[in-house]
């Protein structure tokens, strides 16, 4: 893989702190929503956001090495 650029690496990180917020507010509704179906749902969405992290986590140590 080529080596990111500082500007990817910004970029990157900003993203990276964005997914995480997401996954932390879903969590939260998903924990105090009292409709279940709408917990449920919350709880997928914090899911895919923890997904969405991992991978571009992934991507961001394979391109500083």
């Amino acid at each position: 893989m080529t080596k990111l650029t500082a500007k990817d690496l910004e970029v990157l990180s900003h993203i990276l702190t964005g997914e995480e917020m997401a996954c932390k507010k879903a969590r939260i509704y998903a924990n105090t929503l009292t409709d279940a179906a709408l917990a449920q749902e919350m709880h997928r969405i914090s899911m895919a956001h923890a997904d969405r992290f991992s991978a571009l986590y992934r991507i961001l140590e394979g391109g500083q090495s």
